[in-house]
């Protein structure tokens, strides 16, 4: 199975309006992304919060640079959200009994330091109201401004599909491939996508270890697998000693194989929403619907009388995210929902059984509204270009708005 929703088959909301073309993230200044934060600090308290501005690297990398540089684990600082490493990215972090001073003090080329304050709590993820984008997308100007703002009044009216974009599914573009191979107990065919299968676009060492394993030379893999894919050459090591493919997949960090299992799920949201995505702003049947102020999900009982709600942005259809304890909707929702898992070879009941992989399960609205959003065109050193802003809610895929009004799924440069 190759991961059904990061192929260009994702179904568009706007597929009768033609799209603009254009490309983002040609330089770091086309993605800029704000967070906007859930609370205020109250200047009292034993966590450090700090504002900072990263160009060019991802989170998890600005964070162990800054723990390195406080003598901390990377563990002990708190975020709200992981941002773009192709963008310029101002988050929150938080980090308890630190030494104010130091942190302000902190700059390297890639990360400053532009807010220091005080809370009584640790920062966790979620605790983000919005996420604030400015996006830039070039080889299109002004030529293409009218057609880019009908696409966007569309989204602004009806919603923006909620599709997790590819980030989710890693460079390879095949976690949820091997989380669903995890979930259906075929370690075999796990093994075959974590250490073979070579791609073109595979870098050229992980390639050869991936050629070497093809071809059963594993003491040749083992040599080609750099030292930093620590889970491929754990399970390498495993395997090469029994050809045991229950030892090999054990080898690997647990966090690791839950989030391919939770890759997974996001790919059962995405084949969901593809089968929905002229309803994401009409109630159907059955279906379970999410509150936008508090967040409480509710069966929907008469479609027909809930519809202005909707309509209003008080409530919209969700899609499910299986896991442990969670229900499928009823009725026409529900069918739509068990066809989708028919069509990936799971069940509710699969995740039932996953034992220590067992993942939550939760509902995900099938849509999200970009607010404040505008549209504009201008000329810079690099050329014309149109420039995008909104604001969307945390877990929300700005790129997914991107390629709704480029009409280009990925359309990004070469990173």
């Amino acid at each position: 199975m190759s991961a059904p929703n990061i192929t260009d088959t994702l179904p568009y909301l706007t597929r009768s309006l033609p799209g603009t073309g254009g490309r983002i993230k040609v330089v770091p200044e086309d993605f800029i992304v704000d967070e906007l934060p859930l609370y205020e600090a109250s200047g009292k308290g034993t966590h450090t919060y700090f504002q900072i501005e990263k160009r060019g690297i991802p989170t998890p990398a600005a964070v162990s640079r800054i723990a390195r540089a406080m003598g901390v684990r990377p563990q002990e600082i708190g975020l709200a959200g992981l941002k773009d490493a192709h963008a310029i990215s101002r988050q929150y972090l938080s980090l308890e009994h630190a030494d104010e001073r130091k942190i302000a003090a902190y700059s390297d080329p890639q990360i400053r330091v532009l807010w220091v304050g005080r809370h009584r709590n640790k920062l966790k993820p979620g605790h983000l109201s919005a996420n604030r984008f400015t996006i830039r997308l070039r080889d299109v100007g002004s030529a293409e401004l009218e057609r880019g703002q009908a696409i966007l009044a569309t989204l602004t009216a009806r919603g923006v599909p909620n599709y997790f974009g590819e980030q989710r599914f890693g460079k390879r573009g095949d976690t949820a491939e091997l989380g669903r191979a995890l979930l259906s107990g075929d370690l075999d065919e796990f093994l075959q996508v974590f250490l073979g299968r070579p791609r073109p676009d595979d870098p050229p060492d992980c390639r050869a270890a991936r050629d070497a394993f093809e071809v059963d030379a594993l003491d040749r893999a083992m040599k080609r697998w750099p030292r930093h894919y620590s889970n491929e050459r754990r399970a390498l090591a495993a395997y090469r000693k029994g050809r045991k493919a229950a030892k090999a997949v054990g080898a690997i960090d647990k966090r690791m194989r839950r989030l391919y299992v939770s890759a997974f799920q996001s790919a059962i949201f995405n084949a969901v929403l593809a089968r929905r995505i002229d309803t994401i702003d009409r109630l159907l049947p059955g279906d379970l619907a999410k509150k936008t102020d508090t967040g409480g999900v509710f069966p929907v009982e008469d479609p027909a009388t809930e519809q202005p709600r909707c309509e209003h942005w008080q409530i919209s259809p969700t899609g499910p995210l299986p896991g442990q304890r969670e229900r499928l909707a009823s009725s026409e929702a529900g069918e739509i929902e068990r066809s989708a898992l028919e069509t990936l070879g799971v069940t509710c009941e699969d995740f039932d059984r996953a034992g220590s992989l067992k993942v939550r399960g939760t509902r995900r609205p099938l849509r999200w509204r970009p607010e404040q959003a505008a549209m504009s065109a201008g000329l810079d050193a690099h050329g014309e270009y149109m420039e995008l802003s909104f604001a969307g809610p945390p877990g929300c895929y700005a790129t997914v708005a991107v390629e709704e009004i480029t009409k280009t799924r990925r359309p990004y440069i070469a990173e």
